[in-house]
């Protein structure tokens, strides 16, 4: 995928939450090479979701990646949140998809990359979280689905 200064890429997040009302992070690598993002996320915890292939829908997308990720099946997706996310050297817009119905339990399927996977709940968060993940949350929260900052 071609990221750089001049290219924005789409991005998704997928803020799944369990029959007990908690939502899903994983954790990245601390290690920057190993943790996949050009956004600087390595060592915080994030949404499922990951980078828009070519000719792929931001849905097939938001499914591909929590598979991949998690080997959880979602369902039912629904658009939540859309944000502008941008750093100097990097630039993406992130759709965060809401998602109360799936099969499965998460497992670490990219342990490189996502170290492991836990529930927490929406009112009781990590300390640091990654930034596209952090603003999906937020819109869900403030009922609003677009965030710029």
């Amino acid at each position: 995928m071609r990221v750089g200064k001049d290219f924005t890429g789409v991005g998704t997040g997928v803020l799944i939450f369990n029959n007990e009302n908690k939502i899903l992070l994983g954790l990245r690598s601390s290690d920057p090479e190993k943790a996949d993002s050009e956004l600087e996320g390595e060592g915080t915890w994030t949404l499922p979701g990951g980078k828009l292939d070519f000719l792929e829908s931001p849905i097939e997308c938001a499914e591909r990646e929590t598979k991949e990720e998690t080997d959880i099946d979602v369902k039912n997706l629904k658009l939540i949140s859309v944000s502008d996310d941008k750093i100097p050297k990097a630039h993406f817009i992130t759709l965060g998809f809401l998602c109360k119905e799936f099969e499965g339990e998460p497992k670490t399927m990219e342990p490189d990359e996502i170290t492991k996977w836990e529930w927490f709940e929406i009112n009781s968060l990590p300390e640091r979280i990654f930034s596209p993940s952090k603003k999906i949350i937020k819109n869900y929260l403030d009922k609003k689905i677009y965030s710029d900052n």
